[in-house]
């Protein structure tokens, strides 16, 4: 028996200026531990300008996770956090229910070309803690562990890996490490998380000597040790944690385990009901026109 299970090939987004590829949610598999939704974008170079420029928007009922590679995000929210977002630090902003942000490419660098390459991921956030406080954290790549060992340099962003445990708020049991391999190195991937997925996003690799497709993301069968390894350097990032019994529902920004609540999130967008966000309060992305009616299961 295989130790991947299931191989999942991203739907990608041209905007322009960079792409972006979307492997969670997708019709073949909804979530991978908490992930419920998986974005890597770049690497690209932005053109002197305004660069990222992702207006105000909202979310319930779920985390998200920013972590760069290359490059700079400007991060604002309704409680009114700035924050600058840099390579090997992570940004998690808890929704709980209701917060809204944007994401934009700092002012101080609007006038030259500007490198953007990394993640985004969103968190459900499990039965009983899906309303919880909107919050905010950031932690510094300084704060998160490193693993190396013969070549391999692995940062832990949420969860314990390899004996070292990040010190990043965890809703829900999650893991979730960055893991550069030099030529010739390999590392094993913990069989501890009841879901596990690991995506190439740099360079070349293997799981147990099975080539891996960049920016394709490979389900690790439950139990199963195996080794990521490569022959001539690579990066990929390892991500799952705890399986979730109750099923989650998406519909744009917004998560939730009940679709009456995402209907009450549409109509409280749509009224203006809710928090702007200080510092970036004169524009905001709409209700999307022409998306179905109905949530998708």
């Amino acid at each position: 028996m295989t130790s991947i299970t299931q191989t999942i090939t991203p739907t990608t987004h041209d905007l322009g200026e960079f792409q972006v590829r979307r492997v969670l949610p997708s019709r073949h598999r909804r979530m991978v531990g908490p992930f419920i939704f998986v974005d890597e974008f770049g690497p690209a170079s932005l053109p002197e300008g305004p660069g990222m420029a992702v207006r105000p928007h909202p979310h319930i009922n779920l985390a998200t996770v920013t972590y760069l590679f290359e490059g700079a995000i400007d991060h604002r929210d309704s409680l009114g956090t700035f924050q600058t977002i840099r390579p090997g630090a992570v940004n998690l902003m808890t929704a709980g229910r209701g917060i809204v942000h944007s994401e934009r490419s700092p002012l101080e660098i609007k006038d030259v070309k500007k490198p953007m390459f990394g993640m985004q991921t969103w968190l459900a956030l499990p039965d009983g803690q899906e309303e919880i406080e909107p919050a905010f954290e950031n932690v510094g790549a300084g704060d998160l562990p490193i693993i190396e060992d013969g070549g391999v340099k692995a940062r832990v962003i949420m969860g314990s890996l390899w004996g070292q445990a990040a010190p990043t708020t965890c809703h829900a049991e999650t893991i979730y490490a960055d893991i550069l391999l030099s030529a010739g190195s390999a590392i094993p991937i913990d069989a501890e998380a009841d879901e596990r997925a690991v995506m190439l996003v740099d360079g070349e690799g293997a799981l147990d000597g099975v080539p891996l497709d960049k920016y394709q993301l490979y389900v690790i069968a439950p139990g199963a040790s195996l080794s990521l390894g490569s022959r001539s350097g690579g990066r990929a990032m390892l991500l799952g944690g705890e399986a979730f019994a109750s099923e989650r529902h998406v519909w744009w920004n917004f998560v939730s385990s009940s679709k009456d609540r995402i209907e009450q999130a549409k109509a409280d967008w749509f009224e203006g009901r809710f928090p702007v966000v200080p510092g970036d309060p004169d524009e905001f992305i709409p209700l999307p026109e022409g998306k179905p009616k109905t949530i998708t299961d």
